[in-house]
């Protein structure tokens, strides 16, 4: 398995520090809002990844994080008049009802800044210690970029350029740095704004330092995979990397995983273009197993084109495996003849090219556009060799590999059978009992229960609100 390592800028063989386990850090969402699309676009592709990782027999530890404490989650508190806590709680679930629609299995763990500020506070200690690290007279803690002689072999981005040219990519720097280029891991509060004590001031951590601490505390000093977009490898990673391996004396990642960006009709998405989409924008119109297909559909590290005709096409293609399975299914429940005969048998085995060429697409650093070719290959070759004539055996075996192939991308191609409106009230009902009951284990298992079924619920101040996904 080769993967493309930002790091080295070159495709590399996949050996993990420990064999049979990967260790894998993902940076996850600021939560002060709905996620948009372009959030959804790293969400589904690391998914993927850890699901394919899994396909190969690796234990995967899975760590994606929630930045609860930000800028924009303060403003947008102060905005409603409530606390930040209140906002990155609210969105937080909002977050997690998304992923589950988009079928992004949930974190082996996913930490929150706010519950890891003792150890932020460790190992800026440590970093001050070290001579890493300075606090100023305000109690702001600043890490010395220079003392880092490795700064900027991740983004391949040289010091003496960031000085002359590009300060703007960095913190701003204020008067009480001794280097311009040095960047923040502690800073003051300011009125109003939520704070914990520390040694230097009351304040809160930089944004950096936090994954640093998060990714040590869950997956350990040195970790197999780091991923993010690529929004993220300057600064954030860059700093990441000084931050770790200046406290730890170890190299932090081996493979650093970065997906591309993603457009709107051949635009950046923003708000102020009137071209922004969250994830609940797309599935007002679409299944959102439509806009994981789509996603899907190019290569990670290519830019991503979001189009009304691209999503029909999407759609289409999607539509194209759930209807071959559906096919497939019928035979092998509804035709007479149970066990395949010797020319089907010949078929199964010729069908185990296609489950090879699928690996071979998804060893060469996650070709899931290749895979997914791969995937309508089988499906023409079952359509192809089937018929009222087939075995239910031949058919049902070629419908569980386009289902098993197609769950290594995340992608659920068998529906399940419906559930009726009545039957989803009455297990609300149970729910919102086993709630008032304080039988949180009975009212979390309805809520999967009823996801399995493609039905997710949704808790407001008016009550529980469900849908179809």
């Amino acid at each position: 398995m080769k993967i493309y390592n930002t790091l080295s800028k070159r495709k590399e063989e996949f050996v993990p520090i420990e064999e049979g386990k990967v260790r894998m850090y993902v940076c996850g969402p600021t939560v002060y809002n709905l996620i948009h699309i372009g959030n959804a676009r790293p969400m589904i592709v690391f998914d993927t990844v850890r699901r394919y990782m899994e396909h190969k027999g690796y234990q995967v530890n899975y760590v994606s994080n929630f930045t609860d404490v930000d800028d924009k989650i303060i403003k947008k508190a102060a905005e409603e008049g409530v606390d930040a806590s209140v906002i990155s709680a609210r969105y937080i679930e909002e977050c997690k009802k998304d992923m589950a629609a988009l079928n992004v299995r949930p974190a082996t763990t996913h930490p929150l800044a706010t519950n890891e500020i003792d150890g932020m506070l460790e190992m800026i200690g440590t970093l001050i210690q070290k001579e890493y690290a300075y606090p100023a007279e305000d109690g702001t803690v600043y890490f010395r970029t220079r003392r880092f002689p490795e700064y900027g072999k991740l983004s391949h981005k040289n010091l003496d350029d960031l000085q002359g040219g590009s300060r703007s990519l960095l913190v701003s720097g204020e008067e009480q740095k001794e280097d311009s280029l040095d960047f923040v891991l502690w800073k003051p509060k300011k009125e109003g704004e939520p704070y914990w004590e520390s040694p230097w001031c009351k304040g809160r951590p930089g944004w950096h330092i936090e994954c640093s601490v998060m990714s040590r505390k869950y997956l350990g000093e040195q970790i197999d995979i780091h991923a993010g977009g690529e929004d993220l490898v300057f600064p954030h990673h860059e700093n990441e990397i000084a931050q770790s391996e200046a406290a730890n004396g170890k190299n932090f990642a081996n493979y650093w995983m970065h997906n591309a960006f993603l457009n709107i009709d051949n635009r950046k998405m923003s708000k102020s273009a009137g071209n922004f989409f969250t994830v609940r924008d797309i599935s007002e119109k679409y299944d959102l197993q439509v806009l994981r297909f789509f996603m899907l559909s190019a290569h990670y590290r290519s830019p991503l084109n979001f189009s009304a005709d691209l999503m029909e096409a999407a759609k289409n293609g999607y539509e194209r495996i759930v209807t071959g399975v559906s096919n497939l299914d019928y035979l092998a429940q509804n035709v007479g003849r149970s066990e395949a005969d010797e020319q089907e048998k010949a078929l199964l085995v010729q069908a185990e090219a296609f489950i090879t060429r699928f690996d071979e697409a998804m060893d060469d650093d996650f070709n899931t556009a290749d895979a997914i070719s791969v995937i309508f290959e089988l499906v023409k070759f079952a359509n192809t060799n089937t018929g009222e004539n087939s075995s239910r055996e031949f058919a049902g075996k070629l419908a569980e590999e386009i289902v098993r192939l197609s769950d290594i991308c995340g992608l659920l191609v068998r529906k399940q059978a419906q559930i009726l409106d009545e039957e989803i009230e009455n297990l609300i009902e149970e729910r919102k009992q086993a709630r008032k009951a304080k039988d949180f284990a009975r009212a979390d298992a309805i809520r999967s229960e009823l996801l399995e079924k493609g039905i997710v619920l949704e808790d407001t101040r008016e009550g529980v609100k469900w849908k179809r996904i």
